[in-house]
């Protein structure tokens, strides 16, 4: 069954809702304290059309926190599911995906800023029997060491969340490189893969002390 297309006022609110959260995930991830204008300044749309579909800035906090734990649930809901793949491929397939979706930058800066929702508390408490589930299944598995908990594993998220150098791609590539690093410690028994990507070099380095307006 064929989707009819929307109209041309509801595919101008879908692009508009794009913008916004992506432009609310730029501002608050950058700064937490940042006024809601700034989003729609970044996004190039209104403040009153931002107000119409976000009523404040808690509420676009929680839309932007709750895409993000839905999509950590998908990954998790994956490897949780998956009872045929080799249990290491599929454990490192869930620690790649959660990078990849970059919900602990959330956490890093969004955590306590805000009042959760009935539903983020669900879909919380579910992302997190997910995780525990998948970390249980390595560790049976007798691929991930068993002295590394499911609270290790979400600080090492958090971790490389905190990985920001160049541009996105850049960004990309240094934070699987330092996954990859992880992965051969965490891996039962130890593990030794060539790294993704060469090392930062000092230039990269020296450069975030290089004013932005500069």
């Amino acid at each position: 069954m064929s989707t009819a297309p929307m109209s041309g006022r509801k595919a101008q609110a879908a692009r508009n809702d794009e913008l916004i959260l992506a432009a609310a995930r730029a501002v608050f991830t950058a700064d937490p304290n940042a006024p809601i204008a700034a989003v729609a300044e970044r996004a190039g749309v209104g403040i009153s059309a931002l107000y119409r579909r976000y009523p404040s800035k808690e509420a676009l906090l929680q839309k932007l926190c709750g895409d993000g734990l839905k999509l950590y649930i998908e990954v998790a809901r994956k490897a949780v599911e998956d009872d045929e793949g080799d249990p290491w491929e599929v454990f490192a397939a869930y620690l790649r995906g959660i990078v990849d979706a970059d919900s602990s930058s959330l956490t890093i800066k969004l955590a306590g800023t805000f009042q959760p929702t009935q539903e983020l508390m669900h879909d919380s408490a579910l992302a997190s029997e997910l995780a525990t589930e998948a970390h249980r299944r390595a560790v049976e598995a007798g691929v991930l060491r068993p002295d590394v908990t499911p609270s290790d594993i979400a600080l090492v998220f958090e971790q490389l969340a905190s990985v920001k150098l160049g541009d996105e791609r850049r960004t990309f590539e240094l934070r699987h490189r330092y996954l990859t690093l992880v992965m051969d410690a965490l891996r039962r028994p130890p593990a030794h893969h060539p790294l993704p990507g060469p090392p930062p070099g000092d230039d990269e380095l020296k450069h975030r002390w290089v004013p932005a307006n500069a």
